[in-house]
């Protein structure tokens, strides 16, 4: 028993003699070590997101305002879209917010084009560059109700300042009605929005 603990402090001494070696010969390895060096850095690297902007020239007001109507009339509006983005979009034309009443907004034909020329509420000069969105009120409220499904397509390059002028040609249209149904409408109002959206797109 009692030359037990003797040989487990031997053994427990031999073990510590390896350990300080190498801890030896690592301290004379790292103080022995020198080398060529040369780094480049790149600073300064960071992230920020685009803004996309749209306005018209409307002034707060209607493009399409038209009170006391008579089977036939017709008309063409103008309002000016006005891209103040900094990175690349897509600006779409889709409709919201329909107002009907006794089928008038069936008998309102309508038909938005893009182009340059004209501004807000007078669209001298205007010059239409694609075929537009054309229905009646119903039609397009059904067909353009965002984004995705709207018309008028057209492309901004990222560059603040860019427009495009839009026409609104409407027809109030009774063909086909009878007297009677064509009398049925006096007083009657529909309406709508339009609406301009931009959304980015992948550069």
């Amino acid at each position: 028993m009692s030359a037990s603990p003797r040989r487990n402090r031997a053994i427990a001494a031999l073990a510590v003699v390896p350990v300080s070696v190498l801890l030896a010969g690592g301290l004379v390895w790292q103080s022995s070590y020198a080398a060529f060096s040369a780094r480049t850095e790149n600073s300064g690297n960071s992230w920020s997101t685009g803004r996309v902007a749209l306005s018209d020239d409307d002034r707060g007001a209607a493009a399409v305002t038209v009170e006391n109507m008579v089977p036939g009339d017709t008309g063409s509006k103008c309002i000016v879209v006005t891209s103040n983005s900094n990175v690349p979009g897509e600006v779409r034309t889709y409709v919201e917010d329909l107002l009907a009443d006794r089928g008038l907004e069936n008998r309102i034909q309508i038909t938005i084009e893009s182009g340059t020329g004209g501004t807000f509420n007078d669209c001298t000069g205007f010059i239409p560059e694609a075929d537009g969105a054309t229905g009646t009120l119903a039609q397009l409220a059904t067909a353009d109700t965002d984004w995705a499904s709207g018309a008028n397509s057209w492309d901004t390059t990222g560059t603040p300042g860019e427009s495009r002028t839009y026409r609104a040609t409407w027809t109030f249209d009774t063909t086909g009605m009878t007297q009677a149904e064509i009398d049925a409408l006096q007083g009657a109002r529909t309406g709508l929005d339009v609406v301009w959206e931009l959304q980015t797109t992948d550069n």
